[in-house]
């Protein structure tokens, strides 16, 4: 009769304990899905944002009809990338054209001086950051979302109550290198 009290306890504590685990992952897979919601919510402002960008430096770089065309299509791949690998990427190719349509103003003085435009230039500088702050955080939960479902004992059932890792938001290799400065 003990025995069959000590199995059962045993069991109980082990159901229990497997209860504890699940609930733990499903917090911290939770946790993650609202960082990535974080980094969607910032990503739709961008993307609201950029049409008047282009519009404001249209008015006057008319003739940088190429750089308008590559923001566009840059803006509208990150819209419809699925995947976080294809959202990575087209959203380090986005910030990448970004660039060239911000370096484009810088020739122009008029643009420079313009209010809408400085506003703009600051609200995406704003969301910009915020993104990275996103991001980041993002990367946090992934990292202890992914070590819960690594370490002893949990990952022996992680794949019976149908936990995976998630992947890293990372930086494309050319935004790892360092600018060159010259005067």
């Amino acid at each position: 009769m003990q025995i069959w009290t000590i199995i059962l306890v045993l069991i109980v504590l082990a159901a229990l304990w497997l209860i504890l685990v699940y609930n733990s992952l499903v917090r911290s897979k939770n946790r993650v899905d609202e960082a990535w919601s974080d980094i969607d919510v910032q990503l739709k402002r961008r993307y609201d944002l950029i049409p008047n960008l282009v519009e404001t430096v249209k008015a006057y770089a008319g003739h940088e009809k190429e750089t308008f065309e590559k923001v566009t299509q840059a803006r509208a791949a990150a819209m419809q990338a699925q995947s976080l690998d294809e959202k990575g990427r087209a959203e380090n190719a986005l910030s990448s054209t970004l660039k060239s349509l911000f370096a484009v103003a810088e020739s122009y003085p008029d643009l420079k001086a313009s209010q809408n435009f400085l506003q703009l230039q600051s609200e995406l500088s704003d969301t910009e950051n915020k993104i990275q702050a996103a991001r980041r955080f993002y990367n946090g939960n992934v990292r202890d979302f992914n070590t819960m479902i690594q370490i002893f004992p949990s990952n022996l059932f992680v794949g019976m109550l149908g936990f995976k890792a998630y992947e890293f938001f990372q930086a494309e290799q050319e935004e790892k290198t360092v600018p060159q400065v010259k005067f």
